[in-house]
């Protein structure tokens, strides 16, 4: 049984809210410090939540709230221009939902089950004593609880504070846009399509109701902050997007019909390297502050979920923090990982140069019956389930 009975969650977005959940349906209080003022409502662009991740979330009853907030893909089609079209169903449904709808989901069932979420909390620092840790707000307040959790993304802040030497994000050479068009393309209601453009490669799904939902990952040179590629006006990204997608069928069309006042500019879109150090003292990980594998991967945020309810579950049976981290590192470390660099290899073919995009009839055959094949990848992914009610073992001696 542990000897921890409180938690600091720093961090409100995806890993947060669902660790602060599990923690509680663990026995353990916590509390959920964001820095943003207010809950992301309208803010972000599109994700699709495995079935692995939904599983993560029904292990702490969490399941119902989110599915509410999306609709369930069934199959994947891989195209090249309108002709050249391979159709890849999936073992089980992803649902597709919007970031926005999806943090608050997150958000209204924390708050339905007890957990407080104070806003307005950018963490500046954090000291251990022998008994817990002390965050300290850039508002000049603190907050003190048996551990605290980095689930602050990407650009985390507590995993400076665990290790000054950790790698930060890593530019993946790409913008994301998405949009919503008043267009019909091919596929049905249930599917989305990869499309693999002369220039670049780009993403369409059938809207419900009518028209079309679309992104596009746009080369660019320097990884642009939000906050500066948002204040480039739409209509030269739309004459950008028309130059790498205007040769292209449905590409050209989903451009043209796309107006500036429809276009939402994604950002800068980054991967985490690997983190030598999830863990120090009474401070921990979770999420995108220490796993962020590309979106090609798909599991982005099924797996932030995943490693929210393990680190509950550690906390809940090892007798205290370090040894809790310890087991939680270990049952999540290698899979991460894993998935990780499986995503690389597929953002390899993602962003073919003109030898392979002239090979591309040849090689997609290819792709979809190895690293693209659902049944040798995507499916043990999609299998895996966390048993809540079995007890957390510790770390091998030997082990990480």
């Amino acid at each position: 049984m542990t000897k921890v009975k409180s938690a600091l969650v720093i961090g409100g977005g995806i890993a947060g809210p669902v660790a602060a959940v599990a923690l509680r349906k663990a026995g353990i209080e916590a509390t959920v410090y964001e820095a943003y003022p207010a809950t992301a409502d309208g803010v972000g662009g599109s994700l699709a939540l495995a079935p692995n991740g939904v599983a993560a979330l029904r292990a702490v009853g969490a399941d119902e709230a989110v599915l509410a907030a999306g609709r369930p893909l069934h199959r994947g089609i891989m195209a090249m221009g309108a002709k050249r079209r391979f159709d890849m169903p999936w073992p089980a449904p992803l649902h597709l939902m919007w970031r926005a709808d999806l943090h608050r989901a997150l958000h209204d069932h924390a708050v339905a089950h007890g957990v407080p979420v104070v806003h307005g909390k950018r963490l500046v620092g954090a000291e251990e004593t022998p008994t817990g840790v002390t965050a300290r707000f850039a508002d000049g307040t603190t907050a003190t609880a048996g551990v605290l959790i980095g689930a602050d993304g990407v650009r985390s802040t507590v995993r400076g504070l665990i290790d000054p030497d950790a790698p930060g994000p890593k530019y993946t050479g790409m913008l994301g846009f998405e949009a919503i068009v008043d267009c019909d393309v091919p596929g049905g209601p249930d599917s989305i399509t990869f499309a693999f453009g002369r220039r670049a490669y780009y993403i369409y799904r059938p809207r419900p109701g009518g028209g079309a939902e679309w992104g596009a990952n746009l080369p660019w040179h320097t990884p642009l902050p939000l906050a500066e590629a948002r204040a480039v006006p739409a209509a030269e990204w739309l004459r950008r997007l028309h130059d790498a997608y205007g040769d292209d069928d449905p590409g050209r069309q989903l451009v043209e019909r796309t107006g500036p006042d429809r276009l939402q500019v994604i950002g800068a879109l980054q991967i985490m390297p690997k983190v030598p150090h999830w863990h120090r003292g009474r401070m921990v990980l979770v999420g995108d502050a220490v796993h962020a594998p590309s979106n090609s991967s798909g599991q982005g945020a099924s797996l932030a979920i995943e490693s929210a309810v393990e680190l509950a579950r550690c906390l809940r049976d090892l007798p205290d923090a370090p040894s809790a981290f310890a087991a939680y590192e270990h049952l999540r470390r290698d899979r991460v990982e894993t998935i990780a660099a499986r995503a690389a290899k597929i953002n390899h073919a993602k962003a073919p140069g003109p030898v392979v995009q002239a090979m591309m009839p040849l090689l997609m055959p290819i792709l979809t019956k190895t690293v693209m094949n659902p049944e040798k990848t995507t499916d043990p992914v999609y299998r895996h389930r966390i048993d809540w009610d079995a007890p957390a073992e510790p770390a091998p001696a030997h082990g990480r």
